[in-house]
């Protein structure tokens, strides 16, 4: 109950950006890209050695943005999970990311907008520990992000901007069973919930480097004022597309996240393969 006390309050403070949106598709821009990357290696009597082996990433990229008037409203949706499999080995997750951003800005001068953002992040799969593959070190909804506050954002366009929000509100959610005998992810034991308040820097910037080739970059700053406010929280994101032709491209993604309530290090993950693209 308090769990659900704490989110409702927590969603109920950014709602009036929503309630400001006008309902008039016209104005609404929607475009999707649904990827598949696999690569695969098998082997018979090389003498070299080698293990036959799979792997595939599935990968929705989603922005509904609008546009009327002085009003910004920009949303997207990741949603990615990835596998690979060795021969001999259980499979093992190389992806899994539920993430939705929005962001709505009213026009005060120049390429400045009034701002309010929401961001939520999860995963859709357990993990386990990499050292121990019995133990279950997180599952879906935990953890479990929110953030929300009010900003300034600096909007060139869609593909170039800048939101500066410096209260902004932050909640982790994690399952009791992960803090029975520790804290889990920041959220102390026994407790289920986190609640930070701090400040966020948030980037977007895609350009083509060259026709076919576009780089993506997003990136993401957080600092708890409550807690140990030099420790910044950074999640970027690095996506490359060389597209060969309408339905075939080379893809390459970088993540590195650095979350000392997480891990007191820098997570990485990197994926190259061969892509199929459809676009909806």
């Amino acid at each position: 109950m308090k769990k659900v006390l704490w989110i409702s309050l927590f969603v109920s403070s950014i709602g009036f950006a929503q309630e400001t949106v006008v309902d008039s598709t016209k104005h609404w821009t929607k475009k999707g890209v649904f990827t598949l990357l696999a690569n695969q290696s098998s082997f018979s009597n090389w003498q070299a050695g080698g293990d036959n082996n799979f792997a595939g990433n599935v990968n929705i990229n989603y922005d509904f943005n609008y546009k009327n008037g002085d009003w910004n409203w920009d949303n997207k949706l990741i949603v990615a999970y990835g596998l690979t499999k060795i021969k001999g080995e259980d499979a093992q997750k190389t992806d899994d990311r539920i993430e939705f951003n929005s962001l709505l800005g009213k026009k005060a001068s120049g390429y400045w907008f009034y701002s309010a953002f929401f961001n939520f992040k999860t995963q859709m799969d357990s993990g386990f520990d990499p050292d121990d593959r019995t133990m279950k070190i997180s599952h879906f909804f935990s953890p479990a992000y929110f953030q929300a506050g009010p900003g300034m954002l600096w909007k060139k366009s869609d593909n170039l901007k800048v939101n500066i929000a410096p209260a902004t509100s932050k909640i982790i959610v994690v399952d009791d069973h992960f803090t029975a005998f520790d804290s889990s992810f920041g959220v102390e034991q026994g407790e289920t919930l986190r609640y930070e308040l701090g400040a966020a820097i948030n980037g977007y910037y895609k350009f083509n480097i060259m026709q076919n080739v576009s780089v993506e970059n997003i990136l993401n700053l957080y600092s708890n004022y409550l807690e140990d406010p030099q420790n910044v929280d950074l999640d970027y994101q690095l996506n490359i597309v060389m597209k060969i032709n309408k339905y075939l491209s080379t893809n390459f993604a970088f993540q590195t996240i650095y979350d000392d309530n997480a891990f007191r290090g820098f997570q990485t993950r990197q994926v190259i393969g061969l892509g199929f693209n459809a676009n909806f």
